[in-house]
């Protein structure tokens, strides 16, 4: 039976750059789920008797949403939905799973790399045909329905079980219930050399890949250590709960210290990794050595055509504005395209589907292919073991190769997490402010050379979007950027990002920290920090 319940709206409901996230109280609020899920189907056209995916990465509330999208899926027309068995789906095994079955779109049930319970975050994303994040076009629709809804509807049809691999019907819908992880493998295996790997792990090659207790821990079980031999224990903390165990499932030095202090040993692994709470982020940890989400974009860049997925060549390299240059330089060696876009990663779905840009990535770990439209950390580790199974180096050696070639660009993003929004937005609006004057101007000791307000200038579609970051550019190559972030549940995040840029392969070797020190002092000095926000330092420095 199906009903259509009167409800009121939610002034709340914008979603950001991936979709909508709020603490679970505000999700159990009455009909708040509901609305969002109605608005997503009311702002969509033509899905009658089409697929739909859903699922998460396994969060408190996760199990319940599902149910609810199952009976609204089934009331709004929907003809199949696919879900992932237990509700779980990473991010980038449901955008396979949208692009492989031809799904009309998917709902993703996650908070990403925020922390999961019952008085954490939770998230709901809508992804498009192509399997890639909804354009502005479709949240800006999104959230206009939110602003007027007045009834959803939903189909009484129980408690569906989402446990059981198979086939079902409810109605109309057919209810058919799959194994997370079996395509997404499949898909791996086809990009690249499983025997080279396999090889590599049986020399005695050792790796350690924490999955932080979140969803990539089915995935690098089943294809590190089933398919590609790695020793039992390879994948830590690889069971998915509700709360990941009580940690913040972010794979930065912050929260996977642990790992990182492991790295640095003596008798360390040969390659540490880990991915966050829905998949698709990386960390990446060689013996002695981390690599930062900008260096390993331009290290997987420069070697994909080790891997049999890219041996023909890369059409062309993308990265989000805050990322540093380091691909460029990439990009420029290869002779192929260079784009810059906004911070989220529908920005890069025009760029893929047109076939202008193969490999991309984000400096918050985010990296990815067109093999999916989502970015994809169990992919990074896979490309990463290629290369190193057909360099037969370390990832030392190989980084410090790379810098030597292209130079070294020392790189640091400062988090001033949960600032009070209207300190933010005033910080954000003197920046503004300044901008014409800057240019010319000296702070500690370095000249600035231009300043913006970075505007990006679609080459796929002709949209333009405005006002996604202010950009200080020094002379001799040097920035700050300064940003905030839509990705927190609660109050603003301001996001600095400083970067220098060394040629000189003799000054490779400076502590990262030292080598900022006069572009950290700067920041503050521009944006004058400390006096807007009250804020000594940073909450996260990565």
């Amino acid at each position: 039976m199906i009903k259509e319940v009167a409800t009121t709206p939610y002034a709340d409901q914008k979603p950001g750059t991936s979709g909508l996230r709020k603490k679970v109280p505000v999700f159990q609020q009455e009909h708040y789920a509901e609305n969002f899920i109605q608005s997503v189907f009311d702002s969509l056209e033509g899905f009658q008797g089409k697929t739909l995916v859903v699922g998460g990465d396994g969060r408190y509330y996760n199990r319940e949403v599902i149910q609810k999208v199952i009976a609204m899926a089934a009331a709004n027309g929907f003809g199949r939905i696919i879900v992932g068995q237990g509700g779980i789906l990473s991010t980038p095994a449901a955008s396979n799973i949208i692009r492989k079955f031809k799904a009309f779109g998917g709902l993703i049930l996650s908070a990403s790399h925020n922390p999961g319970g019952p008085h954490e975050d939770f998230g709901i994303k809508y992804n498009i045909g192509n399997g890639g994040p909804a354009p502005e076009k479709i949240t800006d629709a999104i959230f206009a329905r939110t602003k007027t809804i007045d009834r959803f509807r939903i189909a009484d049809v129980g408690v569906i079980d989402i446990d059981r691999i198979g086939e079902s019907r409810v109605g109309d819908l057919a209810v058919q219930v799959i194994d997370p992880v079996a395509d997404y493998a499949e898909l791996m295996e086809t990009l690249f050399d499983f025997e080279a790997i396999r090889k590599l792990f049986r020399s005695g090659f050792r790796v350690a890949f924490d999955a932080m207790h979140a969803v990539t821990g089915p995935y690098a079980k089943e294809i590190l250590e089933n398919r590609l031999g790695a020793p039992e224990g390879t994948t830590r903390n690889f069971v998915p709960l509700p709360d990941f165990g009580g940690h913040h499932p972010d794979p930065n030095l912050v929260h996977a210290k642990h790992l990182y202090d492991e790295m640095m040993a003596p008798d360390a692994p040969d390659f540490g990794a880990a991915s966050d709470g829905d998949g698709d982020r990386n960390l990446i940890i060689g013996k002695g050595i981390f690599v930062t989400p900008s260096d390993s974009l331009a290290l997987l860049a420069a070697n994909a055509h080790l891997a049999p997925g890219y041996k023909a060549g890369l059409k062309g390299i993308a990265r989000s504005m805050p990322t540093s240059g380091a691909a460029d330089r990439v990009a420029e060696k290869l002779g192929i395209g260079m784009y810059e876009t906004p911070t989220g990663w529908k920005f890069f779905g025009n760029l893929l589907d047109a076939g202008m840009a193969t490999i991309c990535g984000e400096e918050s770990a985010g990296t990815g292919s067109d093999h999916v439209r989502e970015k994809d950390g169990v992919w990074a580790v896979l490309l990463w073991l290629n290369i190193l199974a057909a360099r037969g180096e370390s990832v030392k050696d190989i980084v410090t190769k790379h810098w030597a070639e292209f130079g070294r660009n020392y790189y640091s993003r400062h988090d001033y997490e949960e600032v009070e929004t209207e300190d933010a937005n005033r910080l954000m609006e003197a920046l503004r402010g300044k901008l014409e004057s800057l240019p010319g101007s000296v702070v500690s000791g370095m000249k600035i050379a231009t300043a913006d307000d970075f505007a990006y200038h679609d080459p796929v579609d002709k949209s333009v979007s405005r006002n996604q970051g202010i950009r200080v550019l020094f002379e001799g190559g040097s920035r700050v950027v300064f940003r905030l972030s839509g990705t927190g549940t609660s109050g603003a995040t301001l996001r600095v990002y400083i970067e220098r840029y060394e040629p000189d392969s003799s000054r490779h070797g400076i502590e990262t920290r030292e080598a900022l020190k006069d572009l950290i002092a700067a920041a503050d000095e521009i944006a004058g920090i400390r006096a807007h926000t009250g804020r000594q330092k940073p909450s996260v420095i990565t």
